[in-house]
């Protein structure tokens, strides 16, 4: 995710509550910096404040959408009459939230725009006798439920929203830290290694598979 706000305790706040809920959380605090951080980074989606120093967020989204970025938008603001409302979604926002808000509100709308992009995504994952309710926070393996760590949790769920599919190191570390990561760190496979002492060895499985020189892929027959 990648957190648009200009008051430093919000954008803490709101990076914090984030992280806690197993989100990796980028801030910026200016529409410029949103703008190339945005266009560096896949985000699954953007929280964008109105009230931003130099280019407002109406504008930011705007342009991010110019620039063929197409990550949900969220915006939030204080200013919530209905031609504030009209003028972000007309510049391209997904969706709008007023100041003050509840994080169960929050968090609730961002599952429902992940879903929604780039194209419908359900609530639940499944993928053979995996599941994972991103929303519940929790795993099972048939009838048993997995306990796993917040990392552990961010990139079986990167992995089960595109099975079969390899993904790289760099694209599991996107799903799961956040930018200011060191990126030759070995975190990804150390992460994969416990991965698979929870969901595959217990059960005499092995669906998450090593791709020599690509990354990691979760068989889509799990």
């Amino acid at each position: 995710m990648l957190v648009v706000e200009d008051e430093k305790k919000l954008a803490d706040l709101l990076a914090r509550g984030l992280r806690e809920e197993g989100y990796a959380a980028d801030v910026a605090g200016r529409g410029e910096d949103a703008l190339w951080m945005a266009m560096a980074a896949p985000y699954d989606a953007i929280l964008l404040d109105v009230m931003l120093p130099g280019s407002d967020g109406f504008e930011v989204c705007r342009r991010l959408r110019q620039e063929g970025v197409w990550s949900p938008v969220l915006m939030l603001t204080a200013r919530d009459a209905i031609d504030d409302r009209v003028a972000g979604l007309d510049a391209g926002a997904d969706d709008y939230l007023p100041k003050p808000f509840a994080f169960d509100e929050l968090f609730a709308r961002l599952r429902a725009l992940v879903r929604r992009q780039p194209v419908e995504r359900p609530a639940v994952l499944e993928v053979g006798d995996l599941r994972l309710d991103p929303a519940l926070h929790r795993v099972w393996r048939g009838d048993a439920e997995l306990q796993l760590s917040a990392k552990e949790f961010a990139l079986l769920e990167a992995l089960m929203r595109r099975p079969g599919v390899a993904l790289t190191r760099s694209q599991l570390l996107d799903a799961a830290w956040d930018m200011g990561f060191e990126r030759r760190s070995n975190v990804v496979d150390v992460n994969v290694r416990y991965l698979r002492a929870k969901i595959d060895r217990p059960f005499g499985r092995e669906s998450l598979e090593t791709v020599r020189g690509v990354g990691y892929r979760l068989r889509d027959d799990a």
